[in-house]
Parts: structure tokens; C-alpha cells; sequence
């Protein structure tokens, strides 16, 4: 029992400083960004996110949570993990359907969709949480084609039909405690 309220005060304590990295890092990037975007400066009250591939938005509730309480209009982009396309299509929807600036926010795979979709007018800052943060022209695929000898291996197996599957010796059941 006393494992199991470890756990959820780790965890907890962990969204919170993941929460207090997010809006550290709004605080210190908005300023100049939407001064160089807009002629007066605005508050940004819209922040749209978007989860890394082979998982979806329910990892950021407690995120989500948190912000929406301090005011924030907070969406969760559900990626339909098809295509690049397609989940910047799904991400440029959700900005479509605010009203003001907004600060689009990627984690892993996240980070090349909100590399897309951030040149929506909207759009007045991008905020990568551990996420690829590629160049023009530059792709998941070519970022991590040719890591540096000893660097973490994705465990990523090669495309087929054009859909990604994770390599499944990597992983193991786990059951929940009892």
C-alpha cells in the first residue's frame, strides 16, 4: 500500500514540474515571439497540443487539467497517425476552430506535426516537449537514419505499406500489481 502512494505522489509530483517546464517555458518565449508577429502584444490564452506516435492525447489530461484551471482554452489534438499529412490536417483543424493566437505544443512525433502546421497565421509560438524539431525539408525518417554510435536505437522497424510498427521484443506485458 505504501508503494502504491509513492507511485501516485512521484507521478503527481511529476506532472506538476512537467506543468511548471510549460508554462516556464510560454513565460519566457511568448514575449518576443508574439511582439514579432503582432504590432501590440496579446495574450495568449489557446494552446493546442499534440502527442508523439504510438500513444494519444490522454497522457497530457493532467497537463490539460492544470491549465485549463488557470484559464487556458487547452485542445487535444487526436492524431490519426496515418500520414504526416493527416495529423497536420487533424492539428491545423483544431486551430481552425479557436478564436486568437495560439501556442501549438509537440511531444516526440509531435514536434514534426507541429513543425507543419505551425505556419497557420494563427499560430505564434511552437513549444517542443522531447520532440524532433525538424529542418525544412527534413523528416523523422532522416533524423534518426544516422545516429551517433552508442546514442538509443528507436525501436522502430522499417515502413510497411506506409505505416510504422514498433519492434515487439522491446516489450514486455506488465500486469498490475496486486
Amino acid at each position: 500500500m505504501r508503494k502504491d502512494r509513492v507511485s501516485v505522489a512521484t507521478e503527481t509530483r511529476r506532472r506538476r514540474i512537467l506543468v511548471l517546464v510549460l508554462i516556464v517555458t510560454f513565460t519566457f518565449s511568448l514575449g518576443s515571439v508574439v511582439m514579432a508577429q503582432t504590432s501590440k502584444s496579446t495574450a495568449v490564452k489557446n494552446i493546442v497540443v499534440v502527442h508523439g506516435a504510438f500513444a494519444d492525447g490522454s497522457g497530457w489530461e493532467g497537463v490539460h487539467t492544470i491549465l485549463t484551471k488557470d484559464g487556458y482554452t487547452v485542445t487535444i489534438v487526436q492524431n490519426p497517425l496515418i500520414s504526416l499529412e493527416g495529423d497536420v490536417a487533424a492539428t491545423k483543424r483544431a486551430i481552425a476552430n479557436l478564436s486568437g493566437p495560439v501556442i501549438l505544443v509537440g511531444h516526440s512525433y509531435g514536434g514534426a506535426v507541429i513543425t507543419e502546421a505551425g505556419s497557420d497565421r494563427k499560430v505564434v509560438g511552437l513549444v517542443y516537449v522531447a520532440a524532433f524539431a525538424p529542418d525544412k525539408g527534413e523528416s523523422v525518417s532522416s533524423m534518426i537514419a544516422d545516429l551517433q554510435p552508442g546514442a538509443p536505437q528507436p525501436p522502430i522497424l522499417p515502413p510497411q505499406d506506409g505505416y510504422l510498427f514498433l519492434e515487439g521484443r522491446n516489450f514486455r506485458l506488465h500486469s498490475p500489481p496486486t
